[in-house]
């Protein structure tokens, strides 16, 4: 384990950390202001909060992988630090369990199949996106 974590730097895990507070601050609000404009009767904020994650991944992995020299510390920020505290896969789990529990098998069904379509989709539309940037 010591091994492992001899190449983590200081400035890896500031750079994770520094991602992680807006992911997490983006995630709770984006997730208020659903359920403020559009309702609590289905977990909008989650199945929004998990495409368009998926949509940055795509675009941010894209976009680095073809930046040469590209620093992996921002990649670190970005998708390990802001991404990672902005998905919701567990909340997603959660929800889909309590739409099931409520009796809602119909929307169970198209958030569970919805959410795992949409995050492909996202990921493959982001990385399109980014290879527009960089070609």
């Amino acid at each position: 384990m010591c091994e492992l974590l001899q190449n983590v730097t200081l400035f890896s895990v500031l750079a994770i950390a520094i991602g992680a507070v807006p992911g997490a601050l983006s995630r709770y609000y984006l997730t208020e202001f659903c359920k403020r404009a559009i309702g609590t009767n289905f977990p909008y904020g989650t199945f929004i909060i998990n495409f368009t994650g998926c949509l940055l991944m795509g675009f941010f992995f894209t976009l680095f992988k073809g930046i040469k020299g590209f620093p992996p510390e921002i990649d670190l920020l970005v998708r390990t630090g802001f991404l990672g505290a902005y998905t919701t896969f567990s909340t997603y789990g959660y929800d889909t369990l309590t739409l099931w529990r409520n009796g809602k098998q119909g929307a169970t069904i198209f958030y569970w199949a919805g959410s795992a379509m949409l995050a492909v989709i996202g990921i493959v539309l982001g990385s399109y996106l980014a290879k527009g940037i960089v070609g």
